[in-house]
């Protein structure tokens, strides 16, 4: 095996490993567009570990903020043709010159990440949704420069709310692991719009406030994921599917939400193997319908 191809093989562990359903979903890709997906999520996966296990101490911050300028150099590099420093970057390298990538996604997903070493509250929608632009609606547009669109269609603002969506989805799913880490990601004017406290958070209340709340961040939700939808006909015929299979898997993380009645507090909610099975063929017949999607 060449050493590109060992890259590439490293690349696809690391999205098996951590990124089950996004695996699964860039599996129905036709092989040379797998691969640069891959090759991306890698790349991102390893900027996310560089804030792994963060505390809030200011020395241990100013460590990651190096960290993340270190790695931003690297990324220059790479773009300007620079040589591979770690297993991962023959696979970026490649894609980078194949798909003709665009370095600005690539930089505004560490501003995104910068944001959490200084960040641990939003005051409103708009604040937030900055946040998840960053660290996950430029995925988006990392991934459509690889799926490619219909000559003369633009699907970019659609996968950014994709993205966005899914950003979204993690947040509410995850609630209770932030809260153990002192952050509050859900906008402080929702709370308040509710009259749900900090303190109530922290204390793992679910009432009738706290679902008032949820299916308020839920329908935000659903309304992203139906805007990315109408999105999916605007992408190469070859890409539909394991966009179409990504976003209902992932919408129905928010089914999952309301079957556990909200209590994200202690229980992760997730889709089963068998609803991911059975959701992949209704993908298939649904990204084959234009009208299903508006047009």
């Amino acid at each position: 095996m060449s050493p590109l191809e060992q890259s590439f093989a490293l690349c696809r562990q690391i999205t098996a490993k951590h990124a089950k359903t996004f695996y699964l979903g860039s599996l129905l890709l036709p092989r040379p567009k797998r691969r640069a997906i891959w090759a991306i999520y890698a790349w991102l996966r390893q900027t996310d570990e560089l804030l792994d296990g963060l505390e809030a101490s200011q020395s241990e911050v100013e460590v990651t903020r190096s960290k993340l300028e270190q790695w931003g150099s690297h990324l220059e590099s790479l773009f300007q043709g620079g040589e591979p420093q770690v297993p991962t970057d023959l696979a970026l390298i490649h894609t980078i010159r194949t798909y003709r990538l665009s370095i600005e996604p690539f930089r505004e997903m560490l501003r995104g990440q910068s944001m959490d070493l200084d960040t641990r509250r939003y005051a409103t929608w708009e604040d937030l949704r900055v946040y998840c632009y960053r660290v996950a609606g430029v995925v988006g547009l990392m991934c459509s420069e690889i799926m490619g669109f219909v000559p003369g269609r633009d699907g970019r603002e659609e996968a950014v709310a994709l993205g966005i969506a899914m950003q979204l989805t993690n947040i509410l799913r995850d609630v209770g692991e932030d809260a153990r880490r002192g952050r509050i990601y859900i906008p402080l004017e929702d709370l308040r719009r509710f009259n749900y406290s900090e303190r109530d958070l922290f204390n793992y209340v679910i009432d009738e406030r706290w679902m008032a709340l949820m299916d308020y961040e839920i329908r935000r939700a659903r309304e992203l994921y139906a805007q990315a939808e109408r999105g999916i006909p605007t992408l190469q015929p070859d890409s539909r599917w394991p966009v179409a299979a990504s976003l209902m898997l992932y919408r129905q993380i928010l089914n999952a939400i309301e079957r556990n009645h909200y209590q994200v507090f202690r229980t992760r909610a997730y889709v089963s193997t068998l609803s991911k099975a059975l959701a992949l063929p209704v993908a298939w017949w649904r990204s084959r319908r234009s009208n299903y999607y508006g047009y």
